[in-house]
């Protein structure tokens, strides 16, 4: 009954098993050739430093919002794609559901557009 599933799980065996051989074997077998340069923290070829810069030590917000709706416009996509490839199939209720789901995005977007959360200043 569950013959159908052993390719499966010696697929997810042996990938596994690679993972963790290759995870072991690397410091064997690997070069140890450190110096200083290659421990240092890389930030575009521009000297570390212990602090940031701007605002007295704190990252400013708008980094991390604009990675923010990076993610979500990009989820936004795999999302809607699907329904792109096959919306002959899905009919007036795929299209209701893309529409409700466009319609939510939207609403964060104005959201995150009335606080601020576009401007760069």
């Amino acid at each position: 009954m569950l013959d159908p599933y052993i390719p499966l799980v010696l697929m997810f065996a042996l990938a596994l098993g690679f993972a963790v051989f290759s995870v072991a074997i690397a410091p064997l077998v690997g070069p140890r050739r450190y110096n200083r340069a290659k421990l240092d923290a890389y930030e575009c070829g521009i000297e570390p430093s212990p602090q940031p810069v701007v605002g007295g030590g704190r990252m400013p917000v708008a980094y991390y919002m604009t990675a923010m709706m990076f993610i979500l416009f990009d989820i936004e996509m795999v999302f809607l794609f699907p329904y792109a490839v096959s919306a002959d199939m899905l009919g007036l209720y795929g299209a209701a559901a893309v529409v409700l789901f466009i319609v939510t995005f939207g609403l964060a977007d104005l959201y995150v557009w009335r606080r601020g959360g576009f401007d760069w200043n």
